[in-house]
């Protein structure tokens, strides 16, 4: 059976996720203390008692979402006895540094670091209340290049992930990201909704961002990847440490070709299974939404971990 393992991206976070995973499973809570350890504060106390609000901030929610994420898998390969053999990993965003993590591409400790850093980065890279993104439902891409292109010539608003079939979320300027909420329905967008991000992600304005996380990358110890990743930047598969950098610096400032990764691991590499391992279950509804008739499971629970692990020796 082929398989892809996948991994979620900011927006998958709530207050208490992980939780069951860390007090039943000694693996699970030796990510989280390592999580701690790394980033010298108190990230666990945050992902299970903290307030919602702080918990969505990108410098938090990206490190919080990687340490459910690799906890899980931790729990399913280590107490659990899952012996994985994907064809490929992916990631959402946040979600390719979590599938290098587990691939052996970066080390945990330094993976964890990473995405806290990219996190402050992103949101530097632009002044509060300046920059945002928009969710655009029910028109195709061709309507949403042409709705950017009419609202902002030199790129002030932009595509930012292509997530599914007429669900792809924008991403610049607020004034223009407005502009495009308000001229949507004339481009055959059925509707248009500001999202509560507080950056313009994927976008040219978080080139600086690329930038420092460049400088960043040369500080840790890369390794070949255990297996195919599927890059956002470009939906193809790579494994070479020094090309892996290239296209992470360039998704920080390129739309997420997430529908184009699942097209081309469906359909190129065949893969029938794709199984979301860390919180919530995001990227299972876009999977699902990208091609029918697959076998999609999310598993970040102990309940769910143990569902995928009697798939995985089915």
């Amino acid at each position: 059976m082929s398989y892809a393992i996948i991994f979620p991206g900011q927006g998958a976070q709530s207050v208490g996720m992980g939780r069951e995973l860390y007090e039943a499973f000694q693996s699970a809570k030796n990510i989280f203390d390592e999580a701690d350890d790394s980033l010298s504060e108190h990230l666990t106390k945050l992902i299970f008692e903290g307030d919602e609000s702080e918990l969505t901030l990108t410098r938090n929610a990206q490190p919080a979402i990687m340490t459910v994420s690799i906890a899980a898998l931790r729990v399913l390969t280590g107490e659990m006895g899952a012996k994985i053999s994907p064809a490929c990993m992916a990631g959402h965003s946040l979600g390719e540094y979590t599938a290098l993590c587990a691939s052996g591409v970066i080390e945990f400790s330094d993976a964890v670091r990473l995405v806290r850093n990219r996190g402050i980065f992103m949101q530097e890279a632009v002044p509060e209340n300046v920059g945002g993104m928009a969710a655009l439902i029910g028109g195709s891409r061709d309507d949403v290049e042409k709705l950017c292109e009419s609202v902002a010539p030199n790129g002030e608003v932009s595509p930012a992930n292509f997530n599914c079939p007429g669900q792809v979320a924008i991403s610049g300027l607020n004034d223009y990201i407005d502009a495009a909420i308000s001229n949507a329905k004339s481009f055959g967008i059925r509707r248009a909704v500001k999202l509560s991000v507080s950056a313009p992600f994927h976008s040219q304005y978080m080139k600086p961002a690329a930038e420092k996380l460049k400088s960043e990358f040369a500080k840790i110890s890369w390794h070949e990847s255990a297996y195919d990743i599927i890059s956002n930047v470009n939906a193809k598969p790579v494994r070479d440490p020094a090309e892996i950098q290239q296209r992470l610096y360039a998704q920080t400032f390129s739309p997420v070709l997430w529908e184009d990764s699942v097209s081309f691991m469906a359909g190129d590499l065949g893969i029938e299974s794709f199984y979301e391992i860390g919180p919530g279950e995001v990227l299972a509804g876009l999977v699902k939404k990208c091609r029918k008739g697959l076998d999609i499971l999310s598993a970040g629970t102990p309940e769910k971990l143990e569902a995928l692990r009697a798939k995985l020796e089915a």
